[in-house]
């Protein structure tokens, strides 16, 4: 997904603004977006450090938005994250990507500072440590899982720098998995021991309505030109 626009716009335009654009899809669509919002978590996010292999990265973000997981973040050090590949069949535009791709910048301890300054616990993944296996992990707490490249998996960096290790346990000769089936399986299992939790794990209702404002927006053929008819009208401008 791309950065939001207007974030700081009033609450009470931008209901205004949705109810505008709502105008403009089916009713059926509207109660679609509005239950899928109720379902998403933010409690849970993933970090992709330095995926290559765009069909793996695609996959990883069509299974976070089967699981109602709105936020990634993506550290490019040394890959560029591709979003177009085919396999997330347009999954990209439904979740929050957050990127980590600045040369003149420690990519891995911007987005590490940038989560713990929002409560997060970061856990990154690998096969090689004994701290914890995903049955294990707290789901209460908000935990952001950190997958790395599909060859070396997790860089030193990273291991320095979480918080703790988990993995899957393995019955087989082999001793990981696929990343995208590896986070396909941590998604799973946290995500149902979360929303059996008791715990508070949906979205605020200030991000659930800047998400239905860009769902409904990009699900309307001219989304971005009505509301700049709209805004027009009132003299507003971004």
């Amino acid at each position: 997904m791309q950065p939001f626009l207007f974030v700081n716009m009033d609450i009470e335009l931008r209901k205004e603004l949705i109810a505008y654009l709502s105008d403009f899809i089916s009713e059926s669509r509207l109660g679609r977006i509005e239950e899928i919002l109720d379902l998403r978590t933010n409690h849970l996010t993933l970090v992709l450090e330095d995926l290559h292999k765009s069909h793996n990265a695609n996959a990883v973000l069509r299974s976070a938005d089967g699981f109602g997981i709105q936020d990634v973040y993506v550290i490019e050090n040394q890959n560029e994250f591709d979003t177009e590949g085919t396999v997330s069949l347009g999954a990209h535009q439904w979740l929050t990507i957050n990127r980590y791709n600045d040369p003149g910048k420690d990519n891995v301890s911007s987005c590490f500072q940038d989560l713990k300054s929002k409560g997060y616990t970061i856990v990154a993944t690998t096969p090689h440590e004994s701290d914890s296996t995903i049955h294990e992990i707290d789901a209460s707490e908000k935990t952001a899982l950190v997958f790395g490249t599909e060859l070396e998996g997790i860089s030193e960096q990273v291991k320095r720098e979480a918080d703790g290790f988990v993995k899957i346990p393995m019955f087989g000769f082999s001793e990981s998995f696929n990343i995208s089936v590896s986070a396909a399986v941590m998604m799973y299992e946290l995500t149902n021991k979360l929303r059996s939790s008791g715990t508070h794990w949906g979205l605020s209702e200030e991000y659930k309505l800047l998400l239905k404002h860009q769902w409904i927006k990009q699900t309307i053929k001219a989304g971005d030109k009505l509301e700049e008819k709209f805004l027009k009208e009132r003299n507003l401008s971004g």
